[in-house]
């Protein structure tokens, strides 16, 4: 069965509106900038494993950075909102460093030495 973003999708091409959705500014939560079609994903707020429903779009290496810096645990616990994640000290160092970056800007992103140990 396909994500709740994909059927989405599937009904506004089917009723002709996916230009409109895929030329949209989206704005990441996160770090402010616009992002391109081909970098955005969408991340649940509380993990889907944990009962999370909703879901906000970022550039998919901010989502890869929360991803790597927080379990699902945490993320459901503690960090399930856009202002607890940017009020984490790691966080809000890689926003202000991706910050500087063009919109369409990806690196490789690493798994924290907590979480390869943990």
């Amino acid at each position: 069965m396909p994500g709740r973003i994909r059927r989405l999708l599937a009904e506004a091409h089917r009723a002709g509106a996916a230009a409109v959705i895929t030329e949209s500014i989206i704005v990441c939560p996160l770090c402010q900038r616009t992002i391109p079609a081909a970098q955005r994903d969408a991340h649940h707020l509380v993990p889907r494993s944990r009962g999370g429903v909703r879901t906000e779009y970022l550039h998919r290496i901010c989502h890869r950075q929360i991803h790597a810096l927080f379990t699902e645990t945490e993320l459901a616990r503690q960090y399930y909102s856009v202002e607890s994640l940017l009020a984490h000290p790691e966080m809000a160092r890689f926003v202000n460093w991706v910050r500087t970056k063009p919109d369409g800007f990806f690196e490789r992103t690493r798994k924290s030495v907590r979480i390869r140990s943990g």
